[in-house]
């Protein structure tokens, strides 16, 4: 029975946008917070209960509003919403809300829990939908290019690559059916991503070229020069790749702007640190990346120390440790996944850790290789032989 934790997760996640369309930290929301409603009583933390979904932010619902510059009724309808207290006239039950709804529910699981297990039920979920396109409805092709965005990032993660890149690539057809430029780019900026993880360097540099070829939004052409960086990266390209990053890097602060979509919200500081790490790693320079990563994968594990965010954060920053032997710290690092594991199916990232594990056996320590043996042996056979060499 849903007793109301999805709501709430979802009410969660969109006032964490909010936050960071605001360009606060949750220490700095918290900081306001408390200078608007006169006390001194809210910290961070509560703030992070908040955004997981833990708590309603009820007493504060008139600071918020006034720190993130929206309607105080929007919040508390979106409170009431959680609560289903609502109007029953204020409660959008059309098939496109509900099919919204559910792609948001399969989206939160994924973030709990990776998408291994949900990504044959979005891809059903889109079918579905585009098997009711009539004609040239732009609205009903604008969700199922949405669908096929959610669908193929869960596929993604579940490491299914080729089945990603053909919804990813049916979404851009989709939204330009639509006329539908920000899921336009939206697609764009996925295939992008799956190139990187693919290694197609040509075809990412290619689509960040079409990308900034006209005037976009500033988070836009933000995220196209994050993906040209690691394309760089992966190239060997070290000056155009850290010129790059370091011009997303500058650009952040001052990239939020009216016209950007809301899925391009989730680019944060955090977010950033974690590429700079991807592009020094794949640069061969460990000991720059270890900083941007170790300081990513605390970041967010303070929102969820055992979510898929977590995990994926957690084995990057071994992987950079490991490459440059910093066994010590490797370890401590290593320590903190078993926990995980024993919750998130994320096969992308599991392929990622056996890889690094086999790493460590190979060069590490007799008493750390012992550890990852262990860990690439148990949890249901994590990384059985063939696909840790893959």
């Amino acid at each position: 029975m849903d007793d109301g934790t999805t709501a709430r997760s979802e009410f969660g996640m969109r006032l964490a946008a909010l936050r960071k369309q605001a360009r606060l930290s949750q220490s700095q929301l918290a900081e306001r917070l408390c200078a608007t409603s006169g006390t001194t009583t809210l910290t961070r933390n509560e703030v992070s209960r908040w955004e997981r979904g833990q708590r309603l932010p009820d007493a504060w619902l008139a600071s918020l509003a006034a720190v993130l510059a929206v309607p105080l009724a929007e919040l508390e309808r979106a409170v009431d919403r959680v609560r289903g207290t609502a109007p029953a006239d204020d409660y959008d039950d059309s098939p496109h809300a509900e099919v919204q709804r559910l792609a948001g529910r399969l989206l939160h699981h994924d973030q709990a829990y990776g998408g291994d297990c949900v990504a044959d039920a979005a891809s059903q979920l889109w079918r579905a939908e585009v098997a009711r396109i009539q004609g040239g409805d732009t609205h009903r092709l604008s969700v199922a290019s949405e669908l096929a965005e959610i669908t193929g990032w869960l596929l993604f993660d579940a490491d299914r690559q080729s089945e990603a890149r053909a919804a990813f690539v049916e979404s851009l057809h989709l939204a330009r059916l639509a006329g539908n430029r920000s899921m336009e780019w939206f697609a764009l900026d996925l295939l992008a991503m799956h190139g990187i993880e693919n290694r197609r360097i040509g075809e990412v540099l290619a689509i960040c070229d079409e990308l900034t070829s006209r005037p976009v939004p500033p988070r836009i052409a933000l995220l196209a020069d994050i993906r040209r960086s690691r394309a760089l990266a992966l190239a060997g390209d070290r000056p155009r790749a850290t010129a790059a990053i370091e011009r997303a890097r500058s650009a952040l602060d001052e990239s939020l702007h009216p016209k950007d979509p809301r899925w391009a919200w989730w680019v944060d500081d955090e977010e950033i640190s974690g590429q700079e790490g991807e592009v020094f790693l794949a640069l061969a320079d460990p000991s720059r990346a270890i900083p941007h990563l170790v300081r990513t994968s605390e970041l967010v594990s303070e929102i969820n120390a055992t979510g898929r965010g977590a995990f994926f954060y957690r084995t990057a920053e071994l992987t950079a440790l490991t490459a440059a032997h910093a066994w010590q710290d490797a370890e401590a690092t290593l320590l903190h996944l078993p926990p995980i594991l024993a919750t998130v199916s994320s096969t992308r990232t599991r392929a990622r850790l056996c890889r690094t594990l086999r790493a460590v056996e190979r060069g590490g320590p007799a008493w750390l290789a012992d550890t990852a043996r262990d860990m690439a042996a148990g949890r249901e056979r994590l990384c059985p032989v063939g696909r840790a060499q893959a």
